[in-house]
């Protein structure tokens, strides 16, 4: 099967103009034929990768990731009519900016990903740290959507730990209602 061919000026035509208010296609309720596997990656520190160039026009980064979808451990570029695989370093998404705000119930942790997702950490979007046994260096990450995660960029996570409060030697972030664990001062 010849690897499938990505129509980059049909996609670019669709993509909105700068300060478009942006929505999100149902990416979930389609289910087209498996087409093969693009020359396409996303790197660990969020760089989208096609046949060896990086992908340096924002908007058509953000477009592809609006129809990014998980299957198990693979990635898919999703359209009505065709599906294909791309390749991802870790997780697909890469958050480079953290606000705070007020909301119902209380402060809400805001966070930019590289692709201009915000996304309020709380009960349907879980922060996660993972730490590496052998370095202890931690891994911070963020649900998406659709299973799909995004990693803190180094200078977000010190942020949060900047934000975060002792309680029985973790420390502990809170967000939208919902409480996170950081890690441990031991």
């Amino acid at each position: 099967m010849a690897k499938p061919k990505l129509d980059l000026a049909g996609i670019q035509a669709q993509v909105p103009e700068q300060g478009a208010q942006r929505k999100l296609p149902p990416v979930h309720l389609w289910n087209p034929d498996f087409c093969g596997d693009l020359d396409m990656q996303i790197t660990r520190d969020g760089r989208w990768i096609h046949e060896g160039g990086e992908i340096k026009r924002p908007a058509m980064v953000t477009m592809f990731s609006t129809i990014l979808w998980r299957e198990g451990e693979n990635y898919f570029l999703v359209t009505p009519v065709e599906k294909v695989g791309i390749q991802v370093e870790g997780v697909p998404f890469f958050f480079t900016g953290l606000d705070l705000r007020e909301g119902e119930q209380g402060r809400e942790l805001v966070f930019t990903s590289n692709t201009d997702d915000v996304i309020v950490a709380g009960p349907d979007h879980p922060l996660r740290v993972e730490t590496d046994v052998n370095s202890g260096e931690p891994s911070p990450y963020l649900m998406v959507r659709y299973g799909m995660e995004g990693r803190l960029s180094r200078n977000v996570f010190y942020q949060l730990v900047d934000l975060a409060e002792e309680r029985d030697g973790q420390l502990i972030v809170s967000s939208a209602g919902s409480t996170f664990q950081l890690g441990s001062l031991d």
